[in-house]
C-alpha cells in the first residue's frame, strides 16, 4: 500500500477493502493506543479499548464522510467517546502520571540545572492536574499528540473556535495556579 497516498487508501478502505483498512490500521493503532493509554491508565484496558476503536472503525468505515479533518480525528473521536464510556462505567478516574512519560533529565545536563528542570516540571504536572478533565483532555490532545485545534474540536465535539477560546482559558489557568504555586 506504500505507493498509494493516504487519500487513496482511505477512498479504498470506506469502499470495503480490507487491505486498506489494514493500513490505515497500522499508521494510527501506535497513536491512537497512546491516547487511550494516557486517559485510562491502564495499559490492558488500553489495549481492550483500542481494539474496540478499530473494531467500531472498521465496521463503520462505509459511512465514514471527508469533512476537512485527518481520518485521525475520526479514530480519536472514536476512542474519546469509548474512553468516557469507560470511565462512567468504571467510576473512577485513573489517569497514568505525566511523569512516568516526560523525560526528567536531559543528556549532558548539569546536575543542579537537572534538578531545577525536574522541580519546574513536577510544578507542572501539579497545576495541570488541577484542571478539569476537560482541560486536561485538551492539554494532552495538543501537547503530547501535537494535534491542530480543527482536530481537537472534532474529536472533542466542539467548534473550533471553542476550542481555542478552552485552549486559552487553559493556559491562563495553568498560568495563575503556576503563579500561586511559586515559593
Amino acid at each position: 500500500m506504500a505507493e498509494f497516498t493516504e487519500d487513496t487508501v482511505l477512498v479504498r478502505a470506506v469502499q470495503g477493502d480490507q487491505e486498506a483498512f489494514s493500513a490505515l490500521y497500522e499508521q494510527y493503532v501506535g497513536r491512537i493506543y497512546n491516547y487511550v493509554l494516557y486517559r485510562t491508565g491502564n495499559p490492558s484496558d488500553a489495549e481492550d479499548i483500542t481494539a474496540r476503536v478499530f473494531h467500531r472503525a472498521l465496521k463503520h468505515i462505509e459511512r465514514y464522510q471527508f469533512q476537512g479533518v485527518p481520518f485521525s480525528a475520526w479514530l480519536y473521536r472514536i476512542a474519546h467517546n469509548l474512553v468516557a464510556n469507560w470511565h462512567r462505567d468504571n467510576s473512577r478516574r485513573q489517569e497514568v502520571p505525566l511523569e512516568d512519560h516526560v523525560p526528567w533529565v536531559g543528556v549532558g545536563n548539569h546536575p543542579e540545572a537537572a534538578l531545577v528542570d525536574g522541580q519546574e516540571l513536577e510544578g507542572l504536572v501539579r497545576a495541570i492536574r488541577t484542571l478539569s478533565p476537560e482541560r486536561q483532555h485538551l492539554i494532552v490532545l495538543k501537547f503530547i499528540e501535537h494535534l491542530s485545534n480543527a482536530e481537537i474540536a472534532v474529536i472533542m465535539g466542539k467548534s473550533e473556535g471553542a476550542i481555542k477560546s478552552l485552549y486559552h482559558r487553559t493556559l491562563l489557568a495553568l498560568r495563575e495556579v503556576m503563579e500561586n504555586d511559586e515559593p
